[in-house]
Formats: C-alpha cells, sequence, structure tokens
C-alpha cells in the first residue's frame, strides 16, 4: 500500500476537508458558470450591441461569434458541472479541460467584458485545483 493511499484511507490524504468540499462547490460553480454563459451567450447572438468593447484588442471578433462560443461553451460546462455533482468520473476529466479551455475563452473576452472575465477565470482556476486534487482513492 502506497503512501498516498494510506493517508487517504485513514482520513487525512487530500480526499478529505477542503479538497473534498472544493469537489462539490466546482461542481456547483460549473452549473451557475454554465448557466450564465449561456445566457451571456444568447445575450451576444441576439443583440449584436450588448457588449461595449473596452479599447482595441488584437483578438477582436464579431459579437454573435462570441455570443455561440459562449453558448456552446456553458453547454458543456453546465453539463459537466451537472456529471461533477452526480459523481460521474469522466466529469472531472472533462471539467479539467473545460475549465482550462474556458479560461482562454475569458481572457480572449477581457475587452468586452473586464470584470466578469477576471472573476471566471479565478473561479476556472478554484475549479481546477479542486478537481485535480481530489484524486479517485476513495475506500470500496
Amino acid at each position: 500500500m502506497s503512501q498516498h493511499t494510506a493517508r487517504s484511507a485513514s482520513g487525512t490524504g487530500p480526499d478529505t476537508g477542503w479538497a473534498a468540499g472544493g469537489t462539490l462547490f466546482a461542481g456547483v460553480l460549473m452549473l451557475v458558470i454554465g448557466v450564465i454563459s449561456i445566457l451571456e451567450g444568447i445575450a451576444g447572438i441576439v443583440e449584436d450591441e450588448v457588449y461595449l468593447r473596452v479599447g482595441g484588442y488584437v483578438f477582436s471578433w464579431n459579437l454573435t461569434a462570441w455570443g455561440w462560443i459562449h453558448l456552446v461553451l456553458g453547454v458543456l460546462v453546465a453539463v459537466t458541472g451537472w456529471g461533477i455533482l452526480r459523481g460521474m468520473e469522466w466529469s472531472r476529466y472533462l471539467g479539467v479541460a473545460l475549465a482550462s479551455l474556458n479560461i482562454i475563452v475569458q481572457f480572449l473576452f477581457l475587452p468586452y467584458q473586464p470584470v466578469w472575465a477576471l472573476f471566471s477565470m479565478a473561479v476556472s482556476v478554484f475549479v481546477i485545483w479542486a478537481l485535480v486534487s481530489t484524486e479517485s482513492h476513495r475506500p470500496a
């Protein structure tokens, strides 16, 4: 029995405390961020002038394109958050990938919603930490 497995089975390893509660919280955060991204995407698709751009930016795209990106990513993030809350193993790996993708998308979206983009990136970093810090070494 490895030291990591022994610590996890004894209740003092990374599967307890902040990390274990963080996984549940990460699922809730992903569900909420996904729903907000869906609404953000719908707003961008329906009304092109809903977001104002702050200054010039290298990565400037059409707001309808941003709307579709947020809509699709929001649906994927919300479904993955639901999977995390249900304890599905696939959702942990997909959650890390989607949270990483969300950081990149929000960075590119900075000139349109700077405060929300920074907040969403910070939440995505927490989600990644919570999902990778609790390895699936649960007692049988």
